[in-house]
Parts: C-alpha cells; structure tokens; sequence
C-alpha cells in the first residue's frame, strides 16, 4: 500500500503545494482545510486532470474533536497513517500594545494547539505501525523573531520546541519528528507587504529573491524518504539568516 499522509491548510499556499508534491510522488494525501472550500477542490479537479485522486477533508484542526474527526476518516479508510505534515496557520501583524486575549487564543490554537492535538492523536496509530513521520511548518520568525508579528513568533518558537523534544520522545519508536522554517516565500501571507516592502526585504537576502511554496514542498518530500532525520528544524530562507 502506499503511504497515507495527512496535510493540514492544504488549501493554499505552501499546504496546497506540499499535498501536490507528494500527490504525483505516488503518496495518498488526505488534504485538510478549514475554510478555503472552493480552494480545497480546485486543488483536487487539478490533481484529477493528471489522474491523482487525493481526499478533501474540512475539520477545523484547532479543534481536538475536529482533529479527531479527520485522523478517524484516514484510520477507517487506510487503517494507518504514515506521515502528518503540520502546516495549519494563520498570520497576525499587531503591534505587540493592541494585541488582545483573542489575538492571542486564536494563534496559538492555529499554530501550535492544532500540531499539538493532531500530533497526539495521531501518534498511537505510528506506535502500532512501529514507524512515522511527522513535519511541522514553522518560520523564520520562530528562530529569530520578528517585530509587529510577536505572537506569531512565538506560536513558531512553540512548534521549534516541541518538534525538538518530540523527536527525542519518539525516536526508540521509530518515528521521526522535524520542522521546516521558510524564510518568506511567494505566497498570499504577504498580502500585509507592500511591493516596495517586498522589495526591500528581498534586497536583505543573498539570493536576492523569495522562495517559493516548492522549494518546501521538496525538503518535506526529502525528510519523507530520509530515514536518518530527526529533531532538526531546518531553515529554507536564501540566505536571509544563517543562525
């Protein structure tokens, strides 16, 4: 059987690029959304054209009952689950003063809570598998921080940590545990950016471009096939920060 992957916020973005990536790579990809609908199924008529067949699910992923609700379709259709790539996120730009307790919740239940939950009640289905593989998206922001997106760093920062000690949890149980931190990459979360921004800001990285959601796509598809990989949270930014 093929391996049976989970991508969360496949929607758009660097989710909809990583559920393609491993799609035509011969991976049964269940893609999540939330509330990019009509995204979820363009994506799907997409892969259809080139006879790929993938499942669209909508489950809130911030949610533990909701998160239950998309891993329990997988196990009963599947029964296993081979790799969870955690990409569900949302962006907040906010001086730190005019953050709220809302800002706050929302956040971290998208960004950190979601790859929590889905990670626990995914992980005894990779126990009884004896293998797994476990990807979380995180950021540039979440190594170095960035001004106006504090809570955001921090929820990034969050999944660095937990990506570190899940992995050394879970290695004897062979089951690895990685992060991704994309510098900024050509996807609509820099909406907030005006082009002189952009440009600016691609003026400071030495390759003197953004990245794109493919060359995610690729290290997911590489720590994938890698058997050796864990713990590592591994920076795609050109060069924007070498820490």
């Amino acid at each position: 059987m093929n391996k049976i992957a989970i991508v969360t916020g496949a929607s758009r973005g660097i989710g909809r690029e990583i559920a393609k990536q491993l799609a035509r790579n011969q991976i049964k990809v269940i893609a999540n959304y939330n509330c990019s609908e009509k995204e979820a199924y363009e994506l799907k008529k997409e892969l259809q054209k080139e006879n790929i067949q993938i499942d669209i699910i909508q489950a809130d992923v911030s949610k533990r009952e909701e998160a239950k609700r998309l891993i329990q379709f997988a196990i009963e259709k599947y029964k296993k689950i081979d790799i969870l790539i955690n990409n569900a996120g949302i962006s907040e730009y906010k001086m730190f003063t005019d953050e709220t307790d809302e800002d706050w919740n929302r956040v971290m239940n998208t960004n950190l809570y979601s790859a929590f939950v889905m990670s626990q009640e995914i992980i005894p289905n990779m126990i009884h598998h004896k293998k797994g593989c476990i990807i979380n998206i995180s950021s540039i922001w979440g190594i170095i921080g960035a001004s106006l997106e504090v809570l955001y760093s921090i929820s990034k920062a969050g999944i660095n940590g937990m990506t570190k000690a899940l992995a050394k949890e879970l290695g004897p149980c062979n089951i690895r545990v990685n992060a991704i931190a994309p510098g900024i990459i050509n996807t609509n979360m820099n909406d907030k950016f005006s082009k002189e921004e952009l440009k600016q800001i691609e003026e400071e990285i030495p390759l003197e471009r953004m990245g794109e959601a493919e060359d995610i796509a690729k290290c997911v598809k590489w720590l994938i096939e890698d058997n050796y990989t864990t713990g590592q949270i591994i920076s795609i930014n050109g060069g924007w920060s070498m820490t």
